[in-house]
This record gives C-alpha cells, sequence and structure tokens, in this order.
C-alpha cells in the first residue's frame, strides 16, 4: 500500500522545496530536547524523579486518549488520573521539544516535535480566547515574510484533514483541530518562513511554510509550550512538506531517558539515510484514510526462549501497532501485557522486587548489580530487534526500574523508550522503516 501522493499534496509540498534546495545541499540535523529535562520550559526543579516518570506514563495514556479519538475509536478511559491531580495531563504532551523561528525577523519558539500530528502550529497575536502562555505571542503583523493563504489555494484544499475551512469573507483559509479530551486550536493558514537551528549552528531557513496561525486555541494545553511541529505522514506536516527536497527521509537517535545528556538527535534527507552493519528493515505500513500515523506489524516479542504472539489493534490495514516519538511506554493488549510481564518475572534472576514510588507501575526492581535480566527481541515484520535493559525497563529512580510497557486494549503503540539507543530511519518513497543499534549520547 503506497502514500497517497495528490497533485493537491504534491503543489502544497513544492511550495517550500526550492527554497530549501538552495539552502542546503544534501541534508541537515537538528537537536532534540526532552521535555523533562534542565532548560526545557516543561523542567520543574520541584518534581521527584518518580514523579516525572509516572507523569511520563500518564501522558502516554493521554496519548492512546487522543488518537483515539483521531482515529474514531470508542474512547471509555479518560486521560486524567482522579487520584493524582498533578499529574499535568496536556493536549500539548509529546516528550521532545525543538528550537525554531517563524517570521522574519525571527521569532523564537520552543515547539513540540510530534510524529503524532501533521500541522505545524502556534498561537498568535491577536488571540480572541487562547490558553495562558507564559512564552510572548507570535504577532504576524511583525513579520514581512508572513502571509495568510487563500480558500482556493491547494494548499487550503489539501488541509481538508485539518478541518480547513473559510473566513466570513470568503478570503482566508482556517483551520481547527480538536483534540479527544475538547482541547482545540482554530485560525489563519498562513505561508511563513519557518527557520530550525542546525546542530552545525547554520541556521535553516524554510520560506513559505505553510502553518497554522491560532486566535483561538483553549482546552488543556501547559502554559509551558510554545506551538506544535508535526511530523506525521499526513500533507500538512513539514516532513511532508519538505517531500522530495529530502528525499522523503527523516530519522532520529533518541538518547536513553537517565541519560546525563539531554540531547537527542533528528536527521533530515541525507544525514537520515541509515546504513551499514547492523540494520535491521520492516515494511512502514500506510493507511490512506489516517495517514498522520506510521504503523508497523509486530508479530512477537521473546523473552528468552518464550515467544509471546501480538495482535495489537486492529487499525491500520496489516499494521496493528504505531510508532511514536512522542509516547514514552510501549502500550499493548492487556492480554499480552499479562503473558509479557510474567514471562519477564519468570526469567529475572537475582535482583529484589520493590514497588513504584508513585503507584504507576506494575512490575519494579532495585536495579542493583545482582539483577540480571532476560533478553528480549520485538520481532517486527522481518526485522528481529533485539532489546537491551534500557529498551525494556525505565529507571523510575536511583533504587528503582520498572517495566516500561502498559496494558491498553485500545490502542497498541511502540514508545520512546522502547526506541532509545537505536537509529530509527523513515524512507517513506520505500515505505520502510531501519532500526541501527547506536549509541545516540555520541550524535
Amino acid at each position: 500500500m503506497s502514500f497517497p501522493i495528490t497533485l493537491a499534496l504534491a503543489t502544497f509540498c513544492c511550495i517550500i522545496m526550492s527554497a530549501f534546495v538552495d539552502a542546503q545541499s544534501g541534508g541537515f540535523s537538528i537537536n532534540l530536547v526532552h521535555r523533562d529535562s534542565e532548560g526545557s520550559p516543561f523542567y520543574n526543579p520541584k518534581e521527584t524523579p518518580a514523579r516525572r516518570v509516572g507523569n511520563a506514563g500518564r501522558r502516554s495514556i493521554g496519548r492512546v486518549h487522543r488518537f483515539s479519538h483521531m482515529l474514531h475509536l470508542n474512547s471509555s478511559r479518560s486521560i486524567s488520573d482522579p487520584s493524582d491531580p498533578d499529574a499535568q495531563l496536556t493536549a500539548n504532551n509529546g516528550e521532545y521539544l525543538v528550537n525554531i523561528s517563524l517570521g522574519t525577523p525571527p521569532f523564537p519558539i520552543v515547539a513540540i516535535a510530534d510524529t503524532g500530528s501533521d500541522i505545524i502550529w502556534t498561537q498568535c497575536k491577536p488571540c480572541t480566547d487562547c490558553y495562558k502562555q507564559d512564552a510572548p505571542l507570535f504577532d504576524p503583523k511583525s513579520s514581512s515574510s508572513y502571509r495568510t493563504v487563500s480558500c482556493s489555494s491547494n494548499a487550503c484544499n489539501s488541509l481538508q484533514s485539518e478541518g480547513s475551512s473559510c473566513s466570513s469573507d470568503g478570503s482566508v483559509c482556517e483551520y481547527q483541530v480538536s483534540y479527544g479530551d475538547q482541547s482545540h486550536t482554530q485560525g489563519d493558514v498562513a505561508a511563513e518562513t519557518l527557520t530550525l537551528e542546525s546542530k552545525t549552528g547554520n541556521p535553516v531557513a524554510l520560506p513559505k511554510t505553510v502553518i497554522g496561525c491560532g486566535h483561538d486555541n483553549a482546552g488543556t494545553f501547559s502554559p509551558k509550550g510554545s506551538g506544535i511541529v508535526g511530523l506525521g505522514g499526513g500533507p500538512a506536516s513539514l516532513v511532508s512538506q519538505l517531500g522530495s527536497s529530502i528525499g522523503g527521509k527523516f530519522s532520529y537517535c533518541m538518547v536513553p531517558y537517565a541519560a546525563a545528556k539531554p540531547t537527542s538527535t533528528m536527521n533530515f534527507g541525507t544525514n537520515a539515510v541509515v546504513s551499514g552493519n547492523g540494520v535491521l528493515s520492516t515494511p512502514l505500513i500506510s493507511d490512506p484514510s489516517q495517514p498522520t500515523f506510521y504503523f508497523l506489524q509486530l508479530e512477537a516479542v521473546s523473552v528468552g526462549s518464550k515467544k509471546i504472539a501480538f495482535q495489537g489493534s486492529s487499525i491500520g490495514g496489516s499494521g496493528n501497532i504505531i510508532i511514536d516519538s512522542g509516547t514514552t511506554l510501549t502500550l499493548v493488549p492487556t492480554d499480552f501485557f499479562s503473558q509479557l510481564s510474567d514471562a519477564v518475572e519468570t526469567q529475572v534472576t537475582g535482583g529484589t522486587k520493590t514497588s513504584d514510588p508513585e503507584g504507576f507501575f506494575s512490575l519494579c526492581y532495585v536495579p542493583d548489580s545482582s539483577l540480571k535480566l532476560p533478553p528480549v527481541t520485538a520481532h517486527f515484520k522481518g526485522a528481529d530487534v533485539v532489546l537491551t535493559s534500557d529498551n525494556i525497563f525505565i529507571q523510575v529512580n536511583d533504587k528503582v526500574v520498572c517495566l516500561a510497557f502498559y496494558a491498553n486494549d485500545q490502542l497498541s503503540i511502540y514508545g520512546n523508550v522502547a526506541q532509545q539507543n537505536f537509529l530509527i530511519g523513515y524512507d517513506l518513497p520505500k515505505q520502510t522503516l531501519s532500526f541501527k543499534p547506536t549509541d545516540c549520547t555520541n550524535t
């Protein structure tokens, strides 16, 4: 099944392609900063490590609720945990941040980089009904490169999945995005210069990038966030807009959750090629009715000699699990989780079982030298990915590590803990996703 490319989308992608090629030949790389690391606007020094990890787990459940809404699945589970009023579950709940600038002169924004979203948007002046935001709002009138998009444009037609419509006078294309918890953003569709900070220190300016300039945004958005950069498969995402200028390729390498180095890396174009020894590839499965999400086919997971068949979600065509950088935990059906948890517990040697201080995780150990974990392999179609202890367990604090999988019968998601210390490459034209074991602290 191929990724759908319409004439409108092709034109939409080409809006910024020529300017991009002039700015960068080959590829480029940017830094991703975890939201819980020092220097992030979301960082709360008063939180204990256990609270941060517990909140990351709760945000994973929030992602399920949001994705289920997008996929039109029945959702009976709230993202809120009534026993924990401080969980900070928000609609802008991705895990990694990217520094961007909008406009001319450049206006800095710390945005969430989100493979589970498409549109690039930020709050804009004037804001008729906006959530409280700590950082200043982007003012289109202060930018010489800002242009609204007309209703008759191909870009507006391509944004139908984002609820595009016309303003009351019929002159300006508008968008609206709703989230599963009744949060929403709506405003004008515009073409604007978006600038990324590359790892080389040279800014990458992308003129005429199509963005959403939100004038009515309300709900559970955190005041710490000031924008979202969609990296999904839909036509409005940054990846789709870059299109053939990056050869349809991007990759990322995420450092372990407790690593001393807070920055991970995201690559585009030739920088995103995953090659060499140890590379494993599996089909990247598209669903034309849900182009945002990247689906994989997970066949089984082995714990030692025990192989547990995986059925997963009955969505995404032949795909049964979404791979997502913005979800911390790997979410699997309850029956599968029970078998996996039992197999891990049975085959662990040494160590001492303990409890999660936050009461969120169900299987936890004291991480002393006597703890020996069984080998775990994720069997994707055509790719047997051997996981390390950092992919299987998440460090809650210095005295507790817990199984980084969670039971959920609504939707299956392969989360970012399972992806850490792998170079993960997306090749959209070839419809493949590649894994390469990598020390991401050295990228």
